[in-house]
């Protein structure tokens, strides 16, 4: 670990500070800091930046700790031997030194586990901003779709065709639009009914009397741009294996219309 600007930016040293390393690492970190002046004082100002977080984010320890300690410390106040006059002054002294001790020790625990607390809560808005760019994107995306879709089926060239359904599937309805100057086809087939695993939609136009595949009608539906065949005199639309079918299933078509 030479380059101090990759040492920074690994977020190593904000790990060292947490004691989130393990023993190897953080006596490699301990070595650095001790032959390199600059990054001990950044690992200072990481310290007190953690720290200054802690005090600002930083909850009331609950009331009865403070009381346990002044009752501590109560305690040790009585613990007085009128023979050794020093030495129970010296114990007096301590025991209030280990209550203050004990009460920083307490305090240290609850700003650390509120440090925490707030590395946790800016991990959630990170994910939650994460969460909403691509939101915001996906909505972009649409508005895109529908523009574009808009501006094709509006064409003044477009001409539109209402493909109805036959006894076979009577709920059937198909919107297309035909545009012979852009040799586009576009249809919305939101109305079509579901269909099971194993089948497909499939689209034909009939030029003299060959039936001429537009493509498949994916299970998605909505608008979708099918396959623009010159002098088609009708769209037709069968019921085919998973897959499709080079020729049209006569016998399962759903809905035509002549062009």
């Amino acid at each position: 670990m030479t380059d101090k600007t990759k040492i920074k930016e690994t977020g190593l040293l904000e790990q060292y500070v947490l004691g989130e390393l393990d023993a190897a690492q953080q006596l490699e970190i301990e070595l650095l800091l001790k032959s390199d002046e600059e990054l001990a004082d950044y690992v200072l100002e990481i310290e007190k930046g953690f720290e200054n977080l802690a005090i600002d984010n930083a909850i009331t320890p609950p009331k009865v700790v403070k009381s346990n300690l002044l009752s501590e410390i109560s305690n040790n106040t009585k613990v007085v031997s009128l023979s050794n006059e020093n030495k129970s002054s010296n114990k007096w002294y301590l025991g209030i030194a280990a209550s203050i001790a004990a009460f920083l020790l307490i305090s240290t625990y609850f700003l650390y586990a509120e440090l925490q607390n707030v590395k946790s809560d800016l991990e959630m808005v990170s994910n939650e901003k994460d969460m909403l760019m691509k939101d915001l994107n996906n909505m972009a995306n649409n508005y895109d779709d529908l523009i574009n879709w808009y501006d094709i089926i509006s064409d003044p060239n477009a001409e539109q065709f209402i493909l109805k359904g036959n006894d076979l599937s009577p709920e059937a309805k198909i919107v297309s639009y035909v545009n012979h100057e852009e040799k586009s086809v576009v249809i919305n087939a939101e109305l079509l009914p579901e269909l099971d695993q194993n089948h497909d939609y499939q689209m034909w136009a009939d030029v003299d009397g060959e039936m001429i595949n537009m493509g498949l009608i994916p299970k998605s539906k909505g608008m979708i741009a099918m396959t623009y065949i010159d002098n088609a005199e009708s769209l037709n639309i069968t019921i085919e294996p998973l897959g499709g079918n080079d020729h049209p299933t006569v016998s399962r078509l759903i809905s035509n219309v002549y062009l």
